[in-house]
């Protein structure tokens, strides 16, 4: 783009030069006034067709065929330059189109985002701080754009969620998680239709305006269903019944400064923890995290103990939910894995 810009003001520049060599030209010859000189130079350049503004003498007929050519080969300069622009841009978006394409079909285990609006957005930053793979569709262009602008290299589809052929451009058969935001509750049913019914065992989280659609939205498939208005007012009683608890929360999912995560994990068949208790396996100790919660392999969504004692025996397929830092949680897969 810089190089086009640089091009346009070459072209206007000599265009200028073009005008002001014109005017000089049928001043000086026959001393004709600055006005009709630069308008009779225009008119010649952009071979416009007008008749003459004054009768031209023979040196300045010479003088305007001279002043033809150069006018003739700036407009072959300046479409040129046009047309060049508006296939380079369209060349542009058809190759990033296709990178984007082709990246989303070596994708796996990433997380669609259905909807780049205001929530979805924070869905996508809280994704890309995790490193998580992700693919963001939406039909308004100008979200598609801004996206883009924040995340030069990121997966952004412009167009309509509802369609299952969207979804599968999308990788929907390789993903591992759907967020649908839309704005409209409706268009999130369909989407939660849709995702349902091309992979049966996606985790599906969507967002309910209406308290009433909740139900709905689980019926068509939706594993997850939250509510702004309902989530809202439980945090805002919260605040006022219990204001050290949701400070602590702030400052260990949000706070910069002690940059705190709670983050889940699963215990591998091969993992060294296996088989055996908290005590024994020593996590706090190894990773300084602390063990919030433990859900056992098999049981239903929801099911948690709650701060397990230290006999609790950890098996395969189990799930730790820990509290800590970046760093720790690190730590703590390498651990897993050793």
């Amino acid at each position: 783009m810089t190089d086009f810009r640089r091009r346009f003001l070459l072209a206007g520049l000599f265009f200028g030069l073009l005008v002001m060599i014109g005017t000089v030209g049928y001043v000086s010859i026959e001393g004709r006034g600055l006005l009709d000189s630069a308008y009779m130079t225009v008119i010649t350049l952009t071979a416009v067709g007008y008749s003459e503004v004054f009768p031209l003498t023979r040196d300045e007929r010479f003088f305007t065929m001279a002043l033809l050519g150069a006018g003739i080969t700036w407009m072959g300069v300046w479409f040129a330059l046009l047309t060049s622009f508006i296939v380079e841009l369209d060349l542009a978006h058809v190759m990033r189109t296709r990178r984007i394409s082709k990246r989303i079909s070596n994708m796996k285990n990433h997380i669609i985002v259905c909807g780049a609006g205001r929530t979805g957005r924070q869905v996508i930053q809280e994704l890309a701080e995790m490193d998580a793979p992700w693919v963001a569709i939406d039909r308004d262009s100008a979200r598609v754009e801004g996206l883009l602008a924040l995340y030069p290299e990121g997966s952004v589809l412009s167009d309509d969620a509802t369609h299952d052929e969207t979804l599968m451009h999308a990788g929907v058969k390789e993903a591992r998680g759907l967020v649908s935001c839309l704005s409209a509750d409706t268009d999130n049913l369909f989407v939660c239709l849709s995702a349902r019914d091309l992979k049966p065992d996606l985790t599906i989280v969507a967002r309910a305006y209406e308290e009433e659609t909740m139900d709905k939205l689980y019926r068509a498939g939706a594993t997850h269903v939250v509510s702004p208005n309902v989530s809202g007012a439980i945090r805002m009683a919260s605040m006022l019944l219990r204001p050290s608890v949701v400070s602590f929360l702030d400052i260990a999912t949000r706070s910069s400064e002690l940059a705190l995560r709670m983050e889940q994990t699963e215990i591998r068949k091969d993992s060294p923890v296996s088989g055996k208790t908290l005590a024994e396996a020593q996590i706090p100790q190894a990773t300084g995290l602390i063990v919030i919660a433990l859900k056992k392999a098999g049981e239903q969504e929801g099911s948690f103990v709650f701060n397990p004692v230290a006999d609790t025996r950890l098996a395969w397929g189990d799930e730790l939910i820990v509290l800590g830092t970046e760093d720790q949680i690190e730590r703590l897969r390498d651990f897993l894995r050793d």
